[in-house]
């Protein structure tokens, strides 16, 4: 893996955004490579529309530039598919992730893209398991079955270490349900 994989983030702010890209970078980190992670705010307010941005290499990363061609497209809320055209960019062979209730068929047709797409109800995920819709972490087991770039067991790691022990265990079980749940087309 020499080149860098390109990861953008979009959401809205309380999402868990910036969070999600952050353990991703922290679980590139403990699976040896290298890695960053920052945020691009506009309108710093809860519900605005955010980016987050996570770099992962074998060599060190000098770029610290927001990403405009991205190798994977990470979309915690649905809704941001109405206001952002979140597949700009996305280089070929590359992926779309969101937090959507639709089939992954249906979606690509709708996004008009030729690039594997992945769909998660993360929302319902983080409802039932930690009683709020705060997606990033249930968006985190769909991005590690999706890629296959950070292991499972790695990000469930970095949660743990993230979050206090009973937050710990919610925000894992999320991770494993959806893990399990994610469809790809």
């Amino acid at each position: 893996m020499k080149d860098i994989i390109k990861i953008r983030w979009h959401g809205r702010g309380g999402q868990g955004v910036v969070t999600a890209s952050r353990l991703v970078a922290e679980a590139a980190l403990k699976e040896g490579k290298n890695a960053q992670a920052f945020p691009a705010f506009g309108a710093e307010r809860k519900g605005a529309p955010i980016k987050a941005f996570t770099k992962i290499s074998e060599e060190l990363i000098l770029s610290r530039s927001q990403i405009y061609d991205p190798d994977i497209v990470v979309v915690l809320d649905p809704t941001i598919l109405k206001v952002e055209r979140v597949a700009d960019g996305l280089k070929k062979g590359g992926i779309i992730i969101v937090n959507i209730e639709k089939d992954p068929v249906q979606l690509k047709s709708e996004l008009k893209v030729d690039n594997k797409v992945a769909t998660i109800n993360a929302t319902k995920i983080a409802l039932e398991t930690l009683g709020m819709a705060i997606t990033n972490t249930s968006i985190l087991g769909a991005f590690a079955k999706a890629t296959g770039i950070i292991g499972l067991d790695t990000i469930i790691e970095t949660t743990k270490e993230r979050f206090s022990q009973g937050l710990a265990e919610k925000n894992i079980n999320a991770i494993k349900r959806a893990y399990e749940e994610v469809k790809l087309s």
